[in-house]
């Protein structure tokens, strides 16, 4: 039944074959593991940036404290209206660092839609309360962004904010985060006001 190895030397040749099997195994098992760690690493890499991306994009958001016009005398027609628009703003809740001067302000109103960065308006940005180099680091900081409707180059196609005049402006960050103030100029101006909160 059993056939009895005499010749010693095919024993040891029977013992080789299954060490050289048992070896590669443990090799294609180890070549197999190593890839599994490193795709397991890279897919952990991704999804941190991921979901750090994604939180910026969710909390690195302006907050609009106030919002007031400055009221003029239009030379042509008598009429007041508002020739700038001053947004105090802030960090909202949970946001990290908010660059002003990298963040785009848009505006869709009856005169049109303008988008473009408050770096490269003719927008002065005033340091309220904590602000160093138009960058928001802390939650007391505040801002007031200056938005001149009456000089060109700013909003080309508005051109002084008529009683009545409604429009949204969009704060949106460099992470992404967006902030939107719905602002309406009252439908009275008058001599009497500097200023009116729109």
């Amino acid at each position: 039944m059993f056939e009895t190895i005499l010749d010693e030397e095919e024993r040891g040749q029977v013992g080789i074959g299954t060490l050289i099997v048992f070896i590669a195994m443990v090799l294609v098992a180890a070549i197999a593991a190593g890839v599994l760690i490193n795709t397991a690493g890279f897919l952990q890499t991704q999804a941190e940036a991921t979901g750090e991306e994604s939180t910026s994009q969710v909390s690195d958001r302006l907050q609009v404290v106030s919002t007031s016009g400055n009221v003029t005398e239009n030379g042509s027609t008598g009429n007041y209206v508002v020739d700038n628009v001053t947004f105090v703003v802030a960090k909202a809740p949970g946001a990290g660092l908010v660059d002003l001067g990298e963040t785009t302000v848009q505006v869709i109103g009856q005169d049109g839609q303008n988008s473009t960065q408050l770096g490269d308006l003719n927008a002065d940005i005033e340091n309220v309360l904590g602000v160093n180099n138009d960058v928001l680091t802390d939650n007391s900081d505040r801002a007031a962004v200056h938005i001149n409707f009456s000089a060109p180059g700013d909003f080309a196609n508005y051109n002084l904010l008529e009683p009545g005049h409604r429009m949204s402006v969009t704060f949106t960050t460099p992470s992404g985060a967006s902030t939107t103030k719905e602002i309406r100029v009252p439908t009275t101006l008058t001599q009497d006001q500097d200023s009116v909160r729109l």
